[in-house]
């Protein structure tokens, strides 16, 4: 049975990354490779990835090299870095959007690049899965959001479980 994964703002490819968001990595080719291999141990070719923006920036190589090496059905909401139309012609991504609501064993999953202070059936507990902060705001937990980004969760997308057992601690900020 598959499983249901989330990730955002791998930057593959983008050199100044490393230093902006002091990753761990000695240059981009390392990066790059640890990002793959990390993905790859936790997602099966079979599940299904929702990355939640900046797939790739200023990438040396087109994203169809790295989306070729990982696993998974991807899905895409697109970030600020995001080029549709190139990665629209990878023919690899399983379908491109800007905001995405799904359903997983009854929650209501809300997901955009960027994070919002109120977002579809938040008053209902929808949770709000989001990127684009590199983890400045892991410090100021807000409801059910949660950065879902790389660098927040130790450069590995997040299994549908495990951001049920983060979200498990979180209060309601909106009235039911």
């Amino acid at each position: 049975m598959s499983k249901l994964f989330f990730t955002a703002d791998t930057h593959f490819g983008h050199e100044s990354i490393i230093r902006l968001c002091k990753r761990p990595f000695d240059n981009i080719e390392a990066m790059d490779e640890a990002l793959i291999a990390r993905w790859n141990g936790k997602v099966a070719p079979n599940d299904v990835v929702y990355h939640i923006g900046d797939f790739s920036f200023r990438a040396g190589k087109p994203a169809e090299t790295y989306l070729e090496r990982l696993n998974g059905q991807i899905h895409l909401i697109l970030g600020n870095h995001d080029d549709q139309a190139k990665l629209e012609s990878t023919g690899r991504l399983r379908s491109i959007t800007e905001i995405k609501e799904l359903r997983w064993k009854g929650q209501t999953i809300v997901m955009c690049h960027y994070p919002m202070r109120e977002w579809p059936g938040a008053w209902r507990g929808a949770w709000h899965l989001f990127g684009h902060v590199h983890g400045r705001l892991d410090g100021e937990p807000f409801g059910y959001s949660l950065d879902v980004g790389v660098d927040s969760h130790s450069y590995a997308p997040l299994a549908a479980e495990e951001v049920a057992t983060l979200m498990d601690g979180r209060q309601q900020i909106f009235g039911t």
